[in-house]
């Protein structure tokens, strides 16, 4: 009976015999096919990632929170007693009651814009570090300490068309029935404007002080109080929902799971798409692979029959095949990791590369046709947009794009080689 120790033998002097034969050519290609598909499918999840967190960065720790908790009575302690309760609890990092409204604000030249105005407290930025580091403030400061001071996102302002400094008036305001719904005495002074990793909080939000929320928000803005909380752990969000209901059974609490339900599965489906559409690569690689290793069984036949005929069974014979396939897809998936890892580190500079690349075609082919145009070609700005966004490398996908790489070699190599003694010994050396 042979040793196991055989078959690791045979099949690394099968691979250094077809390194100089026709099959050098279909191992090295197939070896290269699945490098290209692992690397591009590393590099594709990792920049959507970075697409993708940048929008839900922003919405949990700027819109959503981790979980909100509303239904405070007015006239009662619960509030009081809440607090409390997220200061004695470990797993809360913050809780930030707030105010909002709809509204319709007016700056300057009568220009107006639909905008969310939430009510926060002065100290934001200091109580909840997520909420600051996913704000940035393209001028001023986030200083809504003094009275009828408000802070824009960046698309908002300039739609209003406003600065630091200028004069912005809540004119339409939704509220109780003791807040005019017209008014020009909501008049507030920017002091700051921000942008965030998502347009539409850009383009919707402004921030105001706890108090001017209470004073044009009116009487029932009490009632309407919201606390927005940040955990350690936002995958835990079920635990401490209920761990809240049980404390407080008359509050009303949600889980970020429950906010923008529809974008998050549209961004789960665009991503699940895109990976199963770059995944065809390893299919194609896989039939490239099954087909070479069909015929480097076909032409190894007769020392396929010797091993038989020597007492080697079908499954250590069969394993010889399947190690090769390991070996093409290790040594294209292993090198296909490194350099996915590789793009995705210098991702910034390949974005302002390829704006650049595009920039001078495109002025080429201006100056070939009308040189008098050439002034007006410009670099695409929105080039600029993707390299400050940086990919997002989850391990667990880079882990598993690596082992379905070689796994796609190894599974065709074992369907290529499973009848590998369909024929007899004795037929097989007749025929030689």
């Amino acid at each position: 009976m042979f040793s196991n120790k055989w078959i690791f033998f045979v099949s690394s002097r099968f691979s250094k015999v077809d390194r100089h034969g026709r099959s050098a050519v279909t191992s090295a290609l197939a070896s290269l096919g699945i490098c290209f598909g692992v690397m591009t499918l590393i590099t594709v999840i990792s920049v959507m990632n970075g697409f993708q967190m940048s929008f839900i960065d922003s919405i949990m720790e700027v819109s959503s929170y981790h979980v909100k908790v509303s239904g405070f009575a007015s006239d009662s302690d619960s509030e009081k007693e809440f607090r409390e309760y997220c200061i004695h609890d470990d797993e809360v990092i913050s809780a930030v009651p707030y105010l909002e409204a709809q509204a319709l604000v007016v700056g300057r030249n009568e220009r107006q814009s639909a905008a969310l105005i939430r009510a926060v407290p002065p100290t934001i930025c200091d109580d909840d570090s997520g909420f600051a580091s996913e704000v940035r403030l393209w001028s001023g400061n986030f200083d809504i300490s003094s009275p009828d001071s408000i802070v824009l996102g960046s698309d908002l302002a300039r739609a209003l068309g406003v600065r630091i400094g200028g004069i912005v008036n809540l004119y339409a305001l939704s509220g109780g029935a003791d807040v005019d719904l017209f008014s020009s005495d909501r008049v507030f002074t920017v002091t700051g404007i921000f942008r965030t990793g998502y347009a539409e909080i850009n383009s919707s939000y402004a921030f105001i002080n706890f108090d001017d929320g209470r004073k044009y928000f009116g009487e029932k803005a009490e009632s309407n109080v919201v606390y927005g909380i940040k955990i350690e752990d936002q995958y835990k969000d079920s635990h401490i929902v209920a761990k809240i209901q049980e404390k407080f059974p008359a509050l009303k609490v949600e889980s970020w799971k429950n906010f923008n339900r529809s974008f998050f599965g549209a961004l789960r489906v665009e991503k699940n798409m895109l990976m199963l559409l770059v995944f065809l690569i390893f299919v194609v690689v896989g039939m490239n692979i099954f087909a070479g290793m069909r015929r480097m069984v076909f032409e190894k036949r007769e020392e396929i029959s010797i091993m038989s005929a020597f007492g080697g069974r079908k499954t250590q014979i069969q394993s010889i095949f399947v190690m090769q396939g390991f070996l093409t897809g290790f040594f294209g998936a292993i090198p296909g990791l490194m350099l996915g890892l590789l793009l995705c580190v210098r991702m910034s500079d390949i974005f302002i590369l390829i704006s650049k690349a595009t920039y001078y075609i495109q002025l080429f082919f201006v100056m070939l046709v009308d040189p008098a145009s050439a002034d007006f070609v410009r670099e695409n700005s929105m080039f600029m947009v993707y390299a400050s966004i940086p990919p997002r490398v989850v391990p667990a996908e880079v882990l598993a794009i690596t082992v379905f790489g070689i796994f796609s070699s190894l599974i065709a190599s074992w369907i290529a080689s499973r009848n590998i003694l369909k024929m007899t010994v004795a037929e097989v050396m007749r025929d030689e």
